[in-house]
């Protein structure tokens, strides 16, 4: 994989990570409270996507490896071109139900394989 690919991966890691350390413990009533957090789960939801869109970029495998690629590029796009549209509780089920899986998809694709060769 190229050092770039696995630098805009790394990203996804970083961001998606953030995100889970910036609600954990906390309620969906918390999240819709507090506007400081909701820009910075907003914030690293952007760098998700853009790192995502990047990676596919150079290694245009990226879309197939991850099922759910599209859908996560255009939800930054919503999140930068047509933030009115945004609600607190799509966001929150997205943390909930779908970063989990993300992270361990893109967790995977930076794994070294048996063979000593990290993988794409």
């Amino acid at each position: 994989m190229q050092l770039e690919v696995r630098t805009r991966l790394q990203h996804v890691v970083d961001a998606g990570e953030a995100i889970l350390r910036f609600t954990a413990g906390k309620s969906f009533e918390d999240y819709h409270r507090d506007e400081m957090m909701r820009a910075a789960v907003e914030r690293m939801f952007t760098i998700v996507g853009e790192a995502l869109r990047e990676a596919a970029r150079v290694s245009p495998s990226i879309r197939h490896d991850l099922p759910d690629y599209r859908v996560i590029v255009d939800f930054r796009n919503v999140i930068v071109h047509d933030y009115a549209t945004v609600y607190d509780e799509g966001v929150w089920r997205i943390i909930a139900n779908h970063l989990p899986l993300l992270l361990s998809e893109v967790r995977a694709l930076l794994a070294p394989s048996p063979s000593g060769q990290n993988p794409a």
